[in-house]
């Protein structure tokens, strides 16, 4: 814990984290909260664009997947240079989520490993962009 730090001769109150540009910092740096809240705005989105980039729709694999990168990508890319040395418990919460909508993108089938359809697609998991 921090001492205490006074301003106009009062006290500031500690908190356990803070939001700042978008990025929630805690004490020890875990990133969960961050990792957490990015997921929650990920959960919010992807019904919206499930109409376009659905399992059946007619839209190019190319354009579904450049849908996905514009809309998708970059909420949980924002300072990844920062929280990209989060646990691994911690980043595979976003993994998990890239490999539900890869899956959704390229209609495929529930035995067709994760690690096949980054490969054929040339999609980058957040740490190998660091």
């Amino acid at each position: 814990m921090c001492s205490p730090v006074d301003l106009n001769n009062k006290q500031l109150t500690q908190t356990d984290d803070v939001k700042y540009l978008g990025i929630h910092l805690d004490q020890k740096l875990t990133w969960h909260k961050h990792i957490s809240a990015r997921r929650k705005q990920l959960g919010l989105k992807l019904p919206k664009l499930y109409c376009i980039i659905g399992r059946k729709l007619q839209l190019s694999l190319e354009n579904k997947l450049l849908l996905y990168t514009a809309i998708l990508k970059h909420i949980w890319t924002y300072g990844v240079q920062l929280w990209g040395s989060a646990s691994n418990s911690s980043t595979e919460i976003l993994e998990r989520f890239q490999s539900k909508v890869l899956r959704i993108i390229t209609d495929a089938l529930w035995y067709v490993p994760n690690a096949a359809k980054i490969h054929d697609l040339q999609v980058l998991l957040d740490r190998q962009e660091v």
